[in-house]
């Protein structure tokens, strides 16, 4: 890994992640997440201010990112409930079947590199009654953006710690096994190439 990757790209991902527009997006899906919560793509910890801490037990947070979540090293003693920082992948959750209220995901399926894999593990994790609550952005529908998101994802990934511009994530949330109860779209960036937004909740089916 380079030094672009270790100490740089971290600190441009934070900046972008605590936009005005993305911060909005955040502080309308958090506080929706209820008990013990794990949070994938935990980064730099830009949610945990807005978690309600008269409905949330616990949170784990895991990041393949040592360098983001470092930058969080006061946020968990500061917070209160529990917070448990792991280092580790979406797609190798170590934690057992079925024992998450609500899983977060907000910003990370753009970059996970098996996101099928990750949506498998956060089912398995999820109980039965839980909810996957996720804001992310994706692919556009209108035909001229989504061109260009296909035209410049390969250009963009390696600058951008492996964000793919086109994925479409309310299919790929439901082909993982999940039933999409809530969804808001929309752009909420005059940036149209990334600017196409998708939160809502999730049950497992």
């Amino acid at each position: 890994m380079g030094l672009y990757h270790r100490f740089i790209l971290p600190t441009l991902m934070h900046r972008v992640c605590a936009h005005n527009d993305i911060t909005g997006q955040r502080k309308k899906i958090i506080p929706q997440a209820e008990g013990r919560v794990l949070e994938i793509g935990i980064g730099s910890g830009l949610n945990l201010p807005f978690y309600d801490p008269k409905s949330v037990s616990s949170v784990w947070g895991i990041d393949p990112s040592r360098t983001l979540m470092n930058m969080i090293p006061e946020f968990p003693a500061r917070q209160p409930f529990p917070v448990q920082l792991m280092t580790g992948s979406g797609e190798q959750i170590p934690l057992d079947s079925h024992c998450a209220d609500t899983i977060v995901v907000t910003y990370t399926l753009c970059s996970i590199p098996d996101i099928r894999q990750a949506l498998a593990e956060m089912r398995r994790v999820l109980k039965p009654s839980g909810r996957l609550l996720f804001c992310e952005h994706g692919r556009a529908p209108d035909i001229d953006v989504s061109r260009w998101q296909d035209r410049l994802t390969p250009l963009w990934k390696p600058m951008s710690g492996g964000c793919h511009l086109n994925r479409p994530i309310p299919a790929l949330i439901r082909d993982s096994g999940f039933a999409i109860q809530g969804l808001e779209a929309g752009y909420v960036s005059p940036i149209r190439i990334s600017g196409f937004h998708y939160r809502g909740t999730a049950v497992t089916r």
